[in-house]
């Protein structure tokens, strides 16, 4: 899929920074040289994004948005204190 198919929303938004997150964590290979490699301190910069969204955008997101975020940013927190 390329960058034109993809919607510009906030979804789409939240999604790219879990990307990098599990990318960085070492859990995804990187998209350009496949390989996997931990970087804990742009991971935690990509949770931290997350959490500054969520805090950002309270009392305005739709059901599913908050969900998402919710769900997205308890995963990646799970996943980081297991590296």
């Amino acid at each position: 899929m390329d960058n034109q198919s993809l919607p510009a929303n906030l979804s789409t938004l939240i999604m790219s920074l879990a990307s990098s997150a599990t990318v960085s964590m070492g859990i995804s290979p990187h998209p350009e040289t496949e390989k996997t490699e931990v970087n804990k301190k742009m991971a935690e910069f990509n949770i931290d994004l997350l959490l500054t969204i969520k805090e950002k955008t309270t009392n305005n997101l739709t059901q599913e948005e908050s969900k998402l975020l919710d769900t997205v940013i308890s995963q990646l927190q799970t996943q980081f204190i297991q590296i």
